[in-house]
């Protein structure tokens, strides 16, 4: 198996540098059931990101690359249920692809809901919002975060 990188499918993907789609394309024809190409999660996550901002893909297309990926047998996509129910969902509108990789990550563990100040996500099935007050108007401060501190 090999591991394949964002740079190489959004490659193969689009071919908008010659050369390089060449080499993206005939590296994906090598890849077969026995000796699959092989995507992780992060990968997906940033081949919707790229194909959405860069390349300014509607998200009915970016969803359809990432389920043709996910359909492909001469591809092993890390979890590649999620990957397909997520691009999906994004197709469909709503939160960006990385918040609903996380929320079918979150479904997959069976940890529910999850919990989020992303209204936007909150607003999707198996998210809650969670509320909180503004003390006050003043500008952002930065956090203070304690290293190997947990709060209960």
């Amino acid at each position: 198996m090999t591991a394949l990188d964002t740079s190489v499918i959004v490659r193969y993907l689009v071919g908008d540098d010659a050369a390089q789609a060449a080499a993206a394309r005939a590296l994906m024809d090598r890849t077969t059931p026995d000796d699959p190409g092989f995507i992780c999660r992060e990968v997906a996550i940033e081949v919707a990101w790229v194909l959405e901002r860069s390349y300014r893909l509607t998200r009915a297309r970016v969803a359809a690359a990432l389920m043709d990926l996910t359909a492909s047998d001469s591809l092993v996509v890390e979890d590649s249920d999620d990957v397909a129910a997520a691009a999906y969902r994004y197709g469909q509108g709503g939160p960006g692809f990385s918040d609903l990789m996380i929320l079918s990550a979150a479904e997959r563990a069976g940890a529910a809901p999850l919990c989020t100040f992303d209204g936007r996500l909150a607003q999707t099935a198996g998210a809650a919002l969670v509320e909180h007050t503004t003390r006050d108007a003043s500008p952002r401060r930065t956090p203070t975060i304690k290293a190997g501190a947990r709060q209960s």
